[in-house]
């Protein structure tokens, strides 16, 4: 399909010290956040950390206790939700079973009085290469396809700003992985704002081009995928998203390039860009796949950091690679991610081995001797997204 069917581009948003508190607790906590036109921009964090309220204050399902809203250099903070340039796609789809995929797309249009309303919905069909089922209901699809129907019927309403709650959460794991792709390409071809809330660290790494990671309100780091994943600010950042071998103890030596850290006796080495703190007490840390595992005692070598001897307590295969559990004295357990490379693991529990890395590998937080991450199981936000579906089904089905 030509792009042109679909060139209104989409509008950058901005938050302007937001704060939402609810009675018993603050759900967001001064919060600054710029998202340009054009980008698709995920907010990833546990239950409770306040993305999904912040989606709903961008929808104008909820009002902020004070800041603005500003979308494409707009201020609706006092906008009423169904005047916002503004579509949802939620994880239930919110289908009218009723009708047909034609007229579920087609129905914000015709409540619109949009002359060629069919036209367009096809139009948006083909974009999701659904049209062929365009005379179908929803319960005769797929929930891949069901997915695809609901982001058709968000996308032809051209909003400037297009909000994904959740939307892959109830699809199988290679469904949701085609997917996640296929929402990718369907953004570039349309040029919409894509502002995707989750809490599946690959979703957000594999569509987003800026994910910023959420923790109590407050944004603990943004970036690229790769920036956040290579190089964690925070001890809550390194262990959300993916996993992460973390050590602290005192800098002994800080040099032009590197620091180096004594871990229970051990010398740690990590370079100094890749550091966020370089004297007094600091965690640092290294990426389970960045380990290589050793069945003998690896010989010393610049560069390289070598933690061990160790025991083997546990092997998970997991098809591309085997994980390691591995306890070393004074040090604590050790994950280990190893690529399959040949058939059966390369020790068994109980096996004494060694594990080392690159220097370069290594990386250093900014937390404070300490500081506790603010995780939290608050699970408020899912419940108050199920009032949110169904307060918009409820205002559709008014206007």
């Amino acid at each position: 399909m030509a792009q042109s069917a679909f060139a209104e581009e989409g509008a950058d948003l901005e938050l302007v010290g937001i704060h939402k508190r609810f009675p018993g607790f603050t759900a967001i906590d001064d919060l600054d956040l710029h998202i340009p036109a054009g980008s698709f921009f995920a907010l990833l964090g546990p239950s409770g950390c306040g993305k999904t309220t912040t989606l709903r204050l961008v929808a104008g399902l909820e009002q902020p206790t004070s800041g603005r809203i500003l979308i494409g250099g707009n201020d609706v903070t006092d906008t009423k939700s169904f005047k916002r340039p503004v579509n949802t796609v939620f994880q239930s789809y919110a289908l009218f079973p009723h009708m047909t995929v034609l007229e579920n797309v087609a129905f914000g249009l015709r409540r619109r009085g949009i002359s060629d309303a069919v036209v367009k919905a096809h139009e948006a069909l083909r974009l999701v290469e659904l049209d062929h089922l365009a005379t179908r209901k929803p319960q005769q699809l797929s929930g891949g396809q069901q997915q695809r129907v609901a982001l058709a019927r968000a996308i032809v309403n051209r909003p400037a700003l297009l909000l994904l709650d959740e939307p892959l959460g109830a699809l199988d794991l290679k469904l949701r992985r085609q997917m996640q792709l296929e929402l990718k390409s369907i953004q570039n071809e349309v040029g919409l704002t894509f502002l995707h809330v989750t809490h599946d660290q690959e979703e957000a790494m594999t569509m987003a081009d800026t994910v910023a990671v959420m923790n109590k309100g407050r944004i603990e780091q943004m970036g690229a995928p790769e920036e956040l994943y290579e190089l964690p600010r925070t001890a809550f950042v390194a262990n959300f998203l993916g996993q992460s071998n973390l050590f602290t103890g005192d800098v002994t030596a800080s040099g032009s390039t590197s620091i180096v850290v004594d871990i229970s006796g051990v010398k740690i080495e990590v370079p100094r860009e890749r550091a966020q703190r370089h004297t007094g007490e600091v965690t640092v840390g290294v990426r389970p796949e960045k380990l290589i595992l050793h069945t003998r005692a690896p010989k010393s070598a610049a560069g390289t950091n070598v933690l061990g001897p160790g025991r083997v307590v546990d092997v998970s295969f997991s098809g591309v690679s085997t994980q390691y559990q591995v306890a070393i004295a004074g040090i604590g357990m050790i994950t280990v991610f190893a690529q399959n490379m040949v058939f059966g693991p390369v020790a068994h529990p109980g096996a004494e081995v060694w594990v080392s890395w690159t220097v370069e590998h290594g990386f250093g937080l900014a937390d404070e001797p300490g500081e506790i991450p603010r995780f939290s199981d608050d699970t408020d936000t899912a419940t108050i997204a199920m009032q949110a579906r169904h307060n918009l089904l409820a205002e559709i089905e008014e206007r």
